[in-house]
């Protein structure tokens, strides 16, 4: 790092302190102020943060480093900017009539207390044991291996920079709350964006070209008993990993439970000033989520191929090797940083670095502190006044930022093991949550109980394969049975759409035999149930300009997958 690259972190840094500082003079009066950002934002703001909130360390070290083990295989989950315009066209006009805070309160609204309860539960175990300790823990990584710093002042490098990156992010989320991630995240976005073209056009100079990074690339991914090669998307249906049926349906459910349902992502959306201004802030996010596999899993293909020609020249290999011998893909994204940028042009990627990890953990701490607030405390203690809620909402975060770190060292010790099972977390929370929310706003006959019981079914069959995957993982002479076959052996892909198929059953069977609910309770949450008022306010909230570049969003999905078919 030259002294160049530390003057543009340090106009970053000043930039950024500059905007929290505005950001918490503007008082905080309420919880809607504090969580929502006083429900005012626009699409620009909304479209932005969904997108930084998104791009964290998954992408950084993960999705880089899975396109330099396993190519395009990824990509499914990545070109998904169609799955937010579900979230626009489909969901926000239910969401915007509930008037809620929160996706666990908009389940209470449609179904019952006890539906809140499991979601609100199931959301901030996932978020503190997953998303804050992996973000964390992969920025620790990140940022020792950019910096090159093995320890300072007799501490390893890691720490420092997980924690600091922490306490820092910690603090102007606490203070400055939903509006504080907003607004930096107008800042982060266009860096992170520049920061992160900057490293694909100078990878693929240095490589010589796309066509060359294609004809490397055009090799077998590196696991075991792979089908095609890396640079195609659909694999054969036999492939172990990534079956193209499997990744399909997989792909789909995981993106919808994550883009129309997960309180992380909706609660950038319920901060719209009104519906129009919320659903083009998602058209606007789908646009920019077109980016992350140009940005994140190329950079990860152009390090393979730059790996295979150093080696074909009798290189050492480009990227560094682990302690098996194997090449470490992880290291993609950090090493591509490190060896390609000059002085400045690396600042201003560490920057986007910064960025990516920041706005992610701010959107994070924000969005849990919001569901203890809102989903347990309120509840418990309703006549709690609306300053004190924002006190509480502060303290929540302090709370999870601390379980966040106290998490790191077990991350730090079977880091690779739970990074393995990260989308295999995801593919199991997904299907509960997804049919409960699915056949809730689709279908008037769900009732209370069917959705209570899809929820559970869900978080029951998840934790089974989860429970499974650790036991049969250490017990290598366990013998076969079915329980091993279904809850073990079955592709996790197909797993996660079998397990959406038996909670949308499980939810139509109860709701068959269950009373069915209050047509006053639902109206305007459910399909066919709205008014005439608020049919015309939905309509009035969008025009041809949405609808066409919702159809150029299609189109580029569409011909991204005919090339990399």
């Amino acid at each position: 790092m030259a002294f160049l690259d530390w003057l543009v972190i340090g106009i970053f840094c000043a930039a950024l302190v500059g905007i929290v500082v505005w950001v918490t003079m503007q008082k905080n009066n309420n919880s809607a102020d504090y969580f929502l950002g006083g429900k005012d934002a626009t699409w620009i703001a909304i479209g932005a943060s969904i997108f930084a909130s998104n791009i964290g360390s998954e992408h950084l070290i993960g999705l880089a480093g899975s396109g330099a083990s396993s190519g395009m295989a990824m990509a499914h989950w990545e070109i998904q900017g169609w799955m937010i315009l579900i979230l626009g066209w489909v969901f926000v006009p239910f969401y915007t009539r509930s008037m809620v805070y929160t996706m666990p309160e908009f389940l209470e609204r449609r179904f019952n207390s006890t539906s809140r309860s499991i979601l609100t539960a199931i959301s901030l175990i996932s978020y503190v044991m997953t998303k804050v300790a992996v973000t964390v823990y992969a920025g620790g990584l990140v940022f020792q291996q950019v910096f090159g710093i093995e320890s300072l002042w007799g501490i390893d490098f890691f720490w420092i920079a997980a924690i600091g990156l922490v306490v820092i992010t910690a603090i102007y989320t606490i203070f400055g709350g939903m509006k504080s991630v907003l607004y930096t995240s107008v800042l982060q976005t266009p860096i992170l964006l520049l920061g992160s073209l900057i490293i694909l056009v100078l990878g693929l100079k240095e490589l010589g070209g796309w066509d060359q990074m294609m004809a490397l690339c055009d090799v077998k991914p590196n696991y075991e008993g792979a089908q095609g090669t890396m640079i195609h998307l659909m694999r054969d249906n036999s492939d172990p990993q990534y079956p193209w049926l499997g990744a399909l349906v997989g792909s789909a459910v995981i993106g919808f439970w994550y883009w129309c349902t997960d309180q992380f992502i909706v609660q950038r959306v319920l901060s719209g000033k009104n519906e129009k201004e919320a659903r083009r802030g998602t058209i606007f996010g789908a646009y920019l989520k077109l980016l992350p596999v140009f940005l994140f899993l190329i950079p990860g293909m152009i390090a393979f191929a730059m790996h295979q020609k150093s080696l074909a020249a009798g290189g050492e290999g480009y990227l560094p090797f682990l302690a098996n011998g194997n090449y470490n893909a992880d290291a993609a994204f950090p090493t591509l940083v490190a060896k390609l940028l000059p002085a400045g042009v690396k600042g201003i990627v560490v920057c986007g670095i910064l960025a990516a990890l920041m706005s992610s953990l701010a959107s994070l701490f924000n969005s849990s502190a919001m569901l203890y607030t809102i989903d347990f405390h309120k509840r418990m203690w309703p006549n709690t006044s609306e300053k004190k809620l924002v006190t509480i909402g502060q303290v929540a975060t302090v709370v999870i930022v601390v379980l966040g770190i106290l998490w790191i060292p077990v991350m730090r010790s079977v880091g690779d093991v739970l990074y393995t099972y990260l989308q295999d977390v995801q593919s199991v929370l997904a299907p509960g949550i997804a049919s409960a929310f699915l056949l809730g706003i689709c279908w008037k006959r769900a009732s209370a109980k069917g959705g209570m019981w899809g929820l559970l079914s869900g978080l029951i069959i998840g934790l089974t394969r989860l429970g499974a995957k650790v036991y049969y993982s250490n017990v290598t002479d366990a013998a076969d049975s079915w329980f091993k076959t279904v809850f073990y052996d079955f592709n996790w892909l197909y797993f996660c759409g079998c397990m959406l198929v038996v909670c949308c059953l499980v939810v139509i069977i109860v709701s068959l035999f269950t009373k069915a609910p209050d047509p006053a309770k639902i109206q305007g949450l459910v399909f066919g149930t709205a008014t005439e008022e608020q049919k015309a306010a939905t309509r009035a909230s969008w025009n041809y300009w949405d609808i066409i570049h919702t159809v150029i969003i299609l189109g580029f999905t569409v011909a991204f997958y005919i090339y990399f078919w």
